[in-house]
């Protein structure tokens, strides 16, 4: 998921970006959300510090804070590097210090009267979005599903465990952040991947992210502290491609 953050002092101008973004999201149905709109750049310091981002920043260069916006867009860049930055100024001629601070930025959109704002805010959300799905290059793999009129994609390396759900035909899928249901079948869950290992009828769990397995009780313990089950028909092989990993 990407996540957004606009850190803007200028109220009206901070909601106005807000419901820009806003409706795009939610008439392109996409895959990303409003994490923070304020104008305190320690609260997103703060955001970055407790959890793991794919950003995209819109940023005021000239902040009310003793910070400005491309000291908090460096800032940014130690705990997101590979995030998308925007910075939104009425100061073209400021735009030489993102070189200074060594802060690459997606965008630099100029607050004035002939700028449209809202189509240039979109054009950055398309491109980050873009940047995410395509991991800037990478051969990250991805977990691409639609659900409901939504296409989810998430990295194989976030992907905790796959269950299957009360309703018929639907699995469910446990990430570090959320849980996702879908139409599908295990089975053809468990041959995407060789990190996906069938433990149970009802469970397919990514063995890079088990941090623990009761012999016992079959209980997996996962890296953030869920729970799922192995059946004793799979345990063992389970327990060896764990130690193999």
């Amino acid at each position: 998921m990407l996540e957004i953050f606009i850190c803007e002092d200028d109220q009206q101008q901070k909601e106005r970006i807000t419901n820009y973004i806003k409706n795009y999201i939610m008439i392109e149905q996409l895959d990303m959300r409003v994490a923070l709109s304020t104008d305190n750049p320690d609260e997103i310091m703060d955001y970055l510090q407790s959890n793991q981002v794919n950003g995209l920043y819109f940023l005021d260069v000239d902040l009310k804070h003793e910070k400005s916006g491309i000291v908090l867009g460096a800032e940014i860049r130690k705990y997101d590097a590979r995030g998308s930055i925007v910075f939104v100024t009425t100061h073209s001629e400021l735009t030489y210090l993102t070189f200074l601070y060594k802060v690459e930025a997606l965008d630099y959109i100029i607050k004035d009267d002939f700028t449209d704002l809202q189509q240039r805010v979109i054009d950055c959300i398309v491109t980050a979005n873009e940047r995410l799905l395509s991991d800037s290059g990478e051969m990250k793999k991805r977990f691409q599903i639609k659900s409901g009129d939504k296409v989810i994609s998430e990295d194989y390396e976030n992907i905790l465990f796959f269950e299957t759900s009360s309703k018929l035909h639907k699995i469910i899928m446990h990430t570090d952040s959320r849980q996702v249901e879908f139409y599908g079948k295990l089975k053809e869950v468990e041959e995407i991947d060789s990190r996906f290992y069938r433990c149970h009828n009802s469970f397919v769990v990514n063995i890079e992210n088990i941090s623990g397995i009761d012999k016992k009780t079959r209980e997996i313990t996962m890296v953030n502290g869920e729970v799922c089950y192995s059946s004793s028909r799979y345990l063992k092989g389970l327990y060896k491609a764990w130690e193999k990993n």
